[in-house]
């Protein structure tokens, strides 16, 4: 055999039955690599080379199984499926984890010996050789199902040329014996395993992405079972409760961690919730001295049953004691209002107006004259209507919303309301015992107009915040919030997404020569000739720090980037700003482009701003004054502007 079969050689009998007498061989090297899938979820929890190492063990382990459990088919003659699991260890799992695999099923080839032993230690070389070679072609990327096809063709043709150049095996005519069956079962071991490695990286990279996200939820994640034990919790549950690790919540119930009042409240509705299948939404609960919204919703299996419960929690105590001021100052406000110039009015059960000041009918001017004792809120309405004393009635459909607002004078409510010159009223509505409605309308322009005042003065301060004060353009803080949001989006869309790092030449010597002034002036009319080569509003320019800038281009190309920063050039080249301490003689600037899509911006999207920044790095020492692209996926010409 190759490798590790002691080669006697017979004649040249053909191989009769083979197909059916590899099936423990090939069931051995599946169940070990599909046992590897299925535990090497516990190597998540532990560092990626102890889980390489482990890795590539059972991968030689199986290879020593496939050697154990070789097929005879002539006499000294043997056929098995090692190969398979050490071109695998290679690709997926790297230097390590083929190191491992192919030290074991070496060692073992030379314990065992024989006249073949040298070719098999040399084939089990060429085999871990090839999963190495294709490791190296996809570790920018990962493996998909046409990667391991090719990987068991180049392992199925290496098979082929072993057998054909090896002398042992040459000798032993191997080739025409089982040459065949060889390279064809080794290869379907190979796709078969590599199948299952790649489901098995697909459903570890889901299940990262679930528990990350679980993990770092800013709210309160848990998972009771049906006695309302803890099953799991995220990080943020495990601080709220003062654990260390969110294991050490595993097991325990509310009775563990708060006082037993509230611990039976809360075990009471959550297995009314798991009874019942009605799902608790928005409860308040108070825990450690601390508000929170509390939504619980059953858990069913496939059959149905309701085997546990998860909630969610969000911590409201800022909004709450927010919500209780906001109530108490309002109360203080309408008790002042009340006993001041507020209109007062009083409806009777049926509709009619029963009592009004003069204050009331003051604050409704263009409807003051229907608004006397004896008169039918639908009277009133219709006036206010025909008079458009109110803003946002409908056009059409006028009886209809006069209908709809007199149903409603007997609820308790408050409401603004909008007069037709800008004006706004307050009216707050309450309910007596005896059916009567009383309304107190307030002016509430002045608070209306603070309110726009503050909105709009909060919406200058945002704007100043992500503002850069000398350049007037984006800074730092907000081109790392606008970098985060922007990839996402790109990565969702499966869209180009590009980025220009660009530093002002020999920018110290410029400082130093025409004082800090001219310094800041050089930075404006930089980022001024920034803003100008770019055309589209999602298009960021950003003030990186120093004489950095940073410009974020969405659904763009390495060759739209490029574009970008040769008009960058031109237009900094038409200022001609002297700078003498520069070879240029003028102020110029090296620029730095990085394009990426797909998987790099899901996986890594701060490998823009990595290989930007070479490429920066690359063109200020490759002499300044010009554009070099760099990308994670391949790497493009310098371009020379100067």
């Amino acid at each position: 055999m190759i490798g590790s079969v002691d080669v006697l050689e017979r004649g040249s009998n053909a191989v009769n039955g083979i197909w059916t007498q590899f099936g423990g061989n090939l069931s051995f090297v599946c169940l070990a690599i599909s046992l590897w899938a299925h535990f090497s979820i516990q190597f998540q929890s532990r560092s990626v080379i102890q889980e390489k190492i482990a890795f590539g063990i059972i991968a030689g382990g199986a290879s020593i199984g496939s050697i154990l459990l070789a097929v005879e088919v002539n006499p000294g003659i043997y056929i098995d499926m090692r190969f398979s699991p050490l071109a695998l260890a290679g690709m997926f799992g790297g230097p390590i984890a083929a190191a491992f695999a192919a030290a074991l099923a070496m060692a073992f080839r030379f314990c065992v010996g024989g006249t073949a032993m040298i070719d098999g230690l040399i084939a089990i070389a060429v085999a871990t050789g090839i999963g190495l070679a294709a490791n190296v072609w996809i570790r920018k990327r990962s493996a998909e199902l046409m990667d391991v096809a090719l990987l068991s063709l180049a392992l199925g043709a290496a098979l082929i040329v072993l057998m054909a150049v090896l002398p042992t095996l040459v000798h032993a005519r191997v080739l025409a014996i089982i040459g065949f069956p060889m390279t064809v079962l080794n290869c379907l071991a190979t796709v078969l395993c590599g199948f299952v490695l790649l489901k098995t990286q697909q459903w570890e990279l889901e299940r990262s992405i679930l528990v990350t996200a679980f993990s770092q939820s800013p709210d309160y994640l848990y998972v009771k079972d049906r006695n309302s034990r803890f099953i799991t919790v995220n990080e943020n549950m495990s601080r709220l409760f003062r654990f260390r690790t969110t294991a050490e919540m595993t097991g325990l119930s509310d009775f563990n961690l708060i006082s037993r009042p509230r611990a039976e409240e809360f075990y009471y509705l959550e297995q009314q919730v798991m009874d019942t299948g009605v799902p608790l939404i928005d409860s308040i609960e108070r825990v450690e001295g601390r508000y929170l919204l509390a939504s619980k919703v059953p858990l069913k299996d496939r059959q149905g049953r309701v085997i546990g419960l998860a909630g969610v929690t969000r911590d409201v105590t800022e909004r709450t004691a927010l919500e209780r001021e906001l109530r108490k100052s309002k109360n203080v406000l309408s008790h002042a209002m009340a006993g001041m110039s507020d209109g007062i009015a009083m409806y009777d059960s049926k509709g009619f107006l029963v009592f009004c000041n003069d204050q009331y009918r003051t604050a409704f001017p263009l409807s003051a004259d229907a608004r006397v004792v004896g008169a039918h809120i639908s009277d009133i309405l219709r006036r206010v209507v025909e008079t458009g004393e109110r803003t946002g009635i409908p056009d059409n459909d006028r009886e209809e919303w006069i209908k709809a607002a007199s149903a409603t004078l007997h609820s308790n409510k408050d409401e603004e309301v909008q007069l037709h010159n800008g004006d706004w009223r307050s009216i707050r509505t309450r309910l007596a015992e005896d059916g009567t409605a009383m309304a107190v309308v307030s002016d509430i322009t002045a608070t209306k107009q603070a309110e726009i005042a503050l909105r709009l003065s909060a919406e200058q301060m945002k704007n100043l915040a992500e503002t850069d004060g000398l350049t007037g353009i984006v800074n730092r803080r907000a081109f790392d919030e606008a970098f985060a949001r922007e990839t996402a989006g790109s990565a969702r869309k499966d869209t180009p997404f590009s980025l220009l790092m660009v530093d002002i030449d020999r920018f110290k010597a410029y400082n130093d020569t025409y004082g800090h002034p001219a310094g800041d002036q050089c930075l404006r009319v930089v980022s001024r000739c920034l803003r100008q080569s770019v055309s589209r509003p999602a298009d960021i320019v950003a003030r990186y720090g120093g004489e950095e800038f940073v410009v974020l281009l969405p659904a763009t190309s390495a060759k739209g980037a490029m574009i970008v920063a040769e008009q960058f050039a031109r237009l900094l080249s038409q200022e001609n700003i002297v700078h003498s301490g520069s070879e240029f003689g003028r102020v110029t600037a090296s620029i730095g482009i990085s394009c990426a899509t797909g998987a790099t911006l899901r996986i890594n999207p701060n490998r823009l701003l990595t290989e930007a920044d070479a490429a920066l790095y690359d063109a200020k020492t490759q002499g300044r004054n010009r554009i070099l692209a760099h990308s994670p996926e391949e790497r493009h010409s310098m371009k020379d502007v100067g």
